[in-house]
Order: structure tokens, then C-alpha cells, then sequence
């Protein structure tokens, strides 16, 4: 009996130190990104628990890519993942109200989001693909005019634009702009030769493609913003379940860590991203809560409708959102 405990004890060690479960965690971002540095507090804190259970974070698509990490994760191929939910809009009519114009104010008022009835129902959707959140977050956006501000609707009439996501096409179509789709990375070019006159994108991506070298006038993410993107952490709901109460308590607390680190991060990208467009000599203009309240008029009219073309439970869906303060 002695000898049979002692070659079970040998099985579970490795090197001197009893194997850990290992989770694996994909991602489309860079090691410098704050989606990844949230990932990261998550892998650390469980670390540092001491509950035999480690995650491997794959960042920059090294193990999906980018838009095809979805069903991996409710397929538990993989275990964790951070991801632009409404990448997965196709799937889920619901995730295209997680980049909608005109739903997320400011940070502040995407944190009571995440909070919310509407958030709780979200999950609920994610649940029937067995997909849970560890961490939410958003991220924010804003505009870039060559020539002019760009604050309200008719700032956009007869201009040639780029916007981040399609429902942000559509309310800027409707304010009479036309729209030139590319990849942030083709921004740059574009505004410089002219094919672009404005660009609407995320704080990180105005500063890491320096668009404020094609800028005169930015209008970046305060107070009011139209541009609010959903990027949570999430894990297989089995895998969660399948773990022991240590380890997820472990994850829950690096999970809440996180989160507070992520609210925080998303708020200093708008600034430096003010900063640095004010520091290369542009313009700043400030989002009031009149023009905010006129794009989202607009939006209800153009976006708002389409996403209701695509789902019978979408009314009550845009209702709950739209009924955080």
C-alpha cells in the first residue's frame, strides 16, 4: 500500500512540484495592449493563489484569430478569451448592441452598464452557448476631422469617413456622410491623400497610427462620447464549473482586480490620447450633451432600426440598455 501511494504521489509531481491545471487564454492583441495587461493581472493573481492552477495567455491571434474565437471557446477548445463581443454579431444579434453609437455615454456610465439588467441579459445569452464573463470592460473612441471638428451630425454632411464598426456606418450614412471602409491601419494613408476627410476609431488607434499627423481638429472620448466598444474577459462555463472552489474564488479575484484596473486604463488611453493630439498642435473639440443626444436621435433612426430588423427579443434588449442613466 505504502509503495502504491508513494508511485501516485510521484505521478502528480513534476520536476519536485505537483502539476498544475492549465487554462489557455487567446487573444487578438499585442503583450503592450491593456487587453492584454488585464489578461495578465487575471494570470498573476491565480498565480500567486496558490490553488494549482496556472494560465498560458495567447496573445496577438498566436492561437485563433482575431474574429474566430467565439465558438472555439464555447466549444472549450479553448478556455479563455478577451474579445470584441460584437465580433460575434453574426451569431448573436444581442452582442451588436456592445458597439451600438449612442448607448455608452462615458466610462462612468459603462460601468453601471456592466452592472445593469441588460448586462445580466447579455449573459444570459452567452450562457446558452456555455460562455460566462470574468471581466468586463469598454473601450472608447472618438472623431478626426483633416479640415474641421467633428462634434454633431452636421459636421459630417458631404464628408468622406471611415467609422469603426457598422452601425456607426449606418448613423453616419444617415447624417449624410459618405463611408469608405478599411482597416485602422489604412487610416493614415488615406487621410494623407485625401480619400479620407474624417475617421471615427478607437483612443489607442488615433495615437498608434498617429493620426494626429493628418488631423487638424480632434474630438476624443470625455465627458460625452459616442464610441464605446464591449471587450470582456471570458471563460468557458463548464471549464469555470469543472474547477475547484479555491481556484475559482482564485479567478473571481483576479477577475474583480482586473476589471477596476481595466476602468481605469480605458480612461487614461482617452486622455493621453487628448494629450498627445493637443501636444502635436490639433485642435480639441469637446462632445456637449446636446450633440450627444442629437446622435443618438440619429441613431435610432438608422442604426437602432437595423439592429431591430435582425431579431424578434431586440426592443427589449435596446429598452434595458437605453434605461441606464
Amino acid at each position: 500500500m505504502k509503495n502504491v501511494l508513494m508511485a501516485a504521489a510521484a505521478a502528480l509531481m513534476v520536476g519536485g512540484v505537483a502539476s498544475a491545471e492549465e487554462l489557455r487564454l487567446s487573444h487578438q492583441f499585442s503583450t503592450s495592449d491593456v487587453r492584454h495587461k488585464v489578461a495578465q493581472i487575471v494570470a498573476d493573481e491565480v498565480a500567486a493563489a496558490g490553488v494549482d492552477l496556472e494560465i498560458q495567455i495567447f496573445p496577438s491571434e498566436s492561437l485563433f484569430k482575431a474574429r474566430e474565437q467565439y465558438k472555439p471557446l464555447s466549444r472549450g477548445q479553448v478556455d479563455m478569451i478577451v474579445f470584441p463581443l460584437s465580433y460575434a454579431g453574426g451569431l448573436r444579434n444581442a452582442y451588436n448592441l456592445t458597439l451600438m453609437p449612442g448607448l455608452v455615454k462615458n466610462h462612468d456610465h459603462a460601468a453601471r452598464l456592466n452592472e445593469s439588467p441588460f448586462m445580466e441579459a447579455v449573459e444570459g445569452i452567452m450562457a446558452e452557448d456555455d460562455i460566462m464573463v470574468l471581466v468586463h470592460g469598454y473601450l472608447a473612441g472618438g472623431f478626426a476631422g483633416k479640415d474641421k471638428c467633428i462634434a454633431s451630425p452636421a459636421d459630417v454632411q458631404g464628408l468622406q469617413m471611415r467609422a469603426a464598426g457598422k452601425s456607426f456606418e449606418e448613423m453616419l450614412a444617415g447624417a449624410g456622410a459618405s463611408i469608405a471602409s478599411m482597416a485602422s491601419s489604412e487610416v493614415y494613408n488615406a487621410m494623407q491623400t485625401g480619400v479620407l476627410d474624417a475617421v471615427n476609431t478607437s483612443s489607442s488607434s488615433f495615437v498608434s497610427f498617429r493620426l494626429y499627423e493628418q488631423t487638424k481638429c480632434f474630438t476624443p472620448a470625455g465627458d460625452y462620447a459616442l464610441w464605446f466598444m464591449y471587450q470582456p474577459l471570458m471563460m468557458n462555463k463548464s471549464k469555470f464549473e469543472s474547477l475547484t472552489e479555491a481556484q475559482q474564488q482564485a479567478l473571481l479575484a483576479g477577475a474583480a482586480k482586473a476589471e477596476a484596473f481595466y476602468l481605469e486604463e480605458a480612461k487614461k488611453e482617452d486622455a493621453e490620447a487628448a494629450k498627445v493630439f493637443a501636444d502635436n498642435g490639433v485642435e480639441i473639440a469637446q462632445m456637449t450633451e446636446e450633440q450627444f443626444n442629437a446622435w443618438r436621435t440619429l441613431a435610432q433612426e438608422t442604426a437602432y432600426k437595423s439592429f431591430l430588423e435582425g431579431g424578434a427579443e431586440g426592443q427589449a434588449l435596446l429598452d434595458l440598455a437605453l434605461s441606464v442613466e
